[in-house]
């Protein structure tokens, strides 16, 4: 029979823990090394070969390692260790008990189970999912619950569905109320099965558009003002080296409600916050009054100065006397 125990409060079967007097302090000794006040049942101690086939059955088709010894468990109750050469298991021995009943010499097998030793290589402590959801984990498609009492979070709406203690509505106005706000139903309200049921400040908040179960708390708030000022915020070596603050610079989109005085979403798709809520002290090389660009010099029209120009005929005037009237023209210019 081979045994599996997982869990991280788990004891391996053969090993005890010594506390050295402090709370949560202990210290795990191994079977094979600490000495063990009784001694090992002989008939027990001598099933060798019974534990190295049990072992062996419990590996396959892996192998078994060598003898490491036996450790008393109880009255006739030994455990026989054998190393494991599984290459994924190193440091981990088989660990076989076996036992016989009382005035009886047959040795029978109690279990079989792999345990890690001193150096054993073991996986490492497992850790909650909520502990170990980071930033930018969240795919398509995945779900993040939230706690029920979850700090960052509180009650959209609060209250009760009756005025307060204070309140200057007197009792026959509370009364005339519920009845304009109770349901209306068919019958005489003897025969009605329920009483009629008042307006909820959770049905007015949904008939209204203000229907969010939670809101985020003060404690949320200052967390997220937290986050976001660590990572654009005035202590950043981009605002340490930057020309202005995101406060003078005419990309940043303010936010509304109290977020709104120390924080606001860049618009510059140049910027490294593009997109992000920015602390109003951050900023970088993108500002928007950082180096402003010159216009380009616009070049002036061509002037033709019109009083020097000479007219130039393309053809001679005939009747200047250069050419001779019986021979007959011939065209000017060039082939």
């Amino acid at each position: 029979m081979v045994r599996s125990v997982r869990g991280p409060a788990f004891r391996p079967y053969g090993w005890r823990t010594r506390s050295d007097g402090c709370d949560g302090v202990e210290e795990r000794i191994d079977p094979v090394s600490a000495m063990r006040s009784r001694t090992p049942d002989r008939l027990c101690a001598e099933a060798v070969e019974l534990a190295r086939e049990a072992a062996m059955e419990a590996a396959f088709p892996g192998k078994v390692g060598e003898y490491m010894g036996a450790v008393a468990e109880g009255d006739r109750v030994v455990t026989h260790l054998f190393e494991s050469p599984e290459p994924g298991y190193r440091g981990w021995r088989w660990a076989v008990t076996v036992t016989r009943a009382s005035r009886a010499k047959a040795v029978t097998l109690d279990e079989t189970v792999l345990l890690p030793g001193p150096d054993a290589l073991l996986a490492p402590e497992w850790v909650p999912w909520s502990e170990r959801l980071r930033p930018g984990d969240m795919g398509p498609g995945d779900l993040l619950p939230t706690e029920a009492e979850d700090l960052r979070l509180e009650p959209g709406f609060s209250g009760e569905d009756v005025p307060p203690p204070n309140s200057v509505v007197s009792e026959e106005m509370q009364q005339l109320a519920a009845a304009e706000e109770a349901d209306v139903t068919a019958g005489a309200p003897v025969t009605q099965t329920a009483a009629p049921k008042t307006g909820s400040i959770a049905a007015i908040a949904e008939e209204l558009g203000m229907r969010r179960a939670r809101v985020l708390s003060r404690y949320g708030l200052h967390v997220a003002a937290d986050r976001w000022d660590e990572a654009y915020g005035s202590q950043t070596p981009m605002a340490q080296a930057a020309p202005g603050t995101c406060a003078t610079c005419g990309f940043l989109m303010p936010l509304g409600g109290s977020l709104g005085q120390a924080f606001g979403v860049c618009a510059n798709e140049f910027s490294p916050a593009d997109g992000r809520v920015v602390s109003l002290s951050y900023g970088c090389g993108a500002h928007s009054e950082a180096a402003v660009m010159p216009k380009p010099p616009r070049p002036s029209a061509p002037v033709v100065d019109e009083t020097v120009v000479e007219p130039l005929p393309l053809h001679p005037d005939r009747a200047s006397g250069s050419v001779e009237a019986d021979t007959p023209p011939e065209e000017l210019g060039h082939s």
